[in-house]
């Protein structure tokens, strides 16, 4: 049985350093394109990336099995958070996600996802040896279900598919049996279908107004290109129009699609138009395979970690990366409907920022105990 103590001694030959470059080289990336789509806000995002990188090294530091002894403790910090913004938050174009403390305002959606990749890396690795058991399955179920409705219901539905993705592909990397899997899609696909049928109805009371209008304007771009797709198709038209090596950081032409307000948030949830204008197809590619190396790396480490709660962490931090990226450059590009959710290291947001840093810092911690080989 291996004490637990708040850090050890490292063999620093195992640090990570390439995953803090990759991660460092996106968030340079990050600070220039978000100066360049609002350049008030800049310096705001150097301050988050100065906090995150500290906020990693410190966690990076602290051994990991320490950390999730304290798993409870975690879970239920996410809770109230998640239970205060309802209660308490600042209310922001008709959704409530944000709290308030004095001068600090944050978005505690962003900093529970990382609660609950820790939470359930330890609460797994509890249940190793009977995770396909119908009870064990029913409480991760339950323990899922509490924060992704307090999420919803804000409401924040890109957020909660999102952690919902996050906590399936944590129990499958825990040894989810593929005839569980099977089941449950056998009976999902035919739900979502059912679904989809129902939410695209004039009359229909399942999704609010704004979120069927979104999904209108996917199915039928067209019709909505002046209203609900304006956005989805300008941003497709910048991105365009970067060619090959783009129109260069901080143009000031009147077509661009910052300087002639096409976009109204390009600093957050379409920060890859901005990538594709000024950046053009080369600096597309880049930000992408920066954010697939990062993802490649953390599995890499879960693969090598000395035990299941490492292995899910890891994967945990990686996958939530890889769903975002994959989200936010898929409506930025019109693969999929109209959704928020940031371009990990790159987009503007302070929370979103530093919760990644710190699940980027557990993962180098991973990678600082890995398996020891015979």
């Amino acid at each position: 049985m291996r004490s637990h103590r708040f850090t050890k001694p490292y063999n620093w030959k195992n640090y990570k350093f390439g995953i803090v470059a990759l991660v460092g080289i996106l968030s340079i990336f990050g600070i220039l394109v978000v100066g360049s789509a609002k350049e008030s806000l800049q310096n705001k995002q150097i301050l988050g990336v100065v906090i995150g990188l500290a906020a990693m090294i410190i966690v990076s530091l602290i051994d990991y099995m320490w950390i999730i002894n304290f798993y409870w403790v975690l879970y239920i910090l996410s809770i109230i958070m998640l239970t205060a913004v309802k209660l308490f938050g600042e209310n922001v174009n008709g959704a409530t996600r944000w709290i308030k403390v004095g001068f600090i305002q944050f978005q505690p959606s962003e900093l529970a996802k990382i609660l609950l990749i820790i939470f359930f890396a330890k609460f797994l690795m509890e249940h190793e040896e009977d995770i396909n058991d119908k009870f064990t399955l029913l409480k991760y179920a339950v323990l899922a279900g509490i924060p992704l409705v307090l999420i919803l219901i804000e409401p924040n539905l890109s957020t909660t598919i999102c952690t919902a993705l996050m906590i399936c592909l944590m129990i499958y990397v825990a040894g989810l049996s593929y005839k569980f899997i099977g089941t449950v899609l056998v009976i999902l696909v035919p739900v979502a279908v059912i679904f989809l049928s129902i939410v695209v109805q004039p009359d229909q009371k399942l999704l609010k107004d704004y979120q069927q209008k979104r999904i209108l304007a996917f199915i039928e771009p067209e019709k909505y290109e002046s209203d609900e797709a304006y956005q989805q198709k300008n941003s497709v038209m910048a991105i365009g129009s970067g060619q090959l090596t783009g129109k260069g950081l901080d143009n000031n032409t009147t077509t661009s699609v910052k300087n002639g307000n096409f976009i109204l948030e390009p600093q957050t949830d379409f920060i890859f138009a901005i990538i594709g204008e000024e950046l053009g197809f080369v600096g597309g590619c880049i930000i992408i395979a920066l954010l697939l190396l990062i993802v490649i790396q953390c599995i890499l480490v879960g693969i090598r970690s000395q035990d299941l709660a490492g292995r899910i962490i890891c994967c945990g931090v990686g996958g939530l990366i890889g769903i975002q990226s994959f989200i936010n450059i898929g409506v930025a590009t019109k693969i999929l409907p109209n959704t928020g959710v940031p371009l990990p290291f790159v987009s503007y947001g302070l929370t979103s920022l530093v919760s990644l840093y710190i699940g980027i810092g557990l993962v180098l911690n991973v990678g600082l105990q890995p398996k020891k080989y015979q």
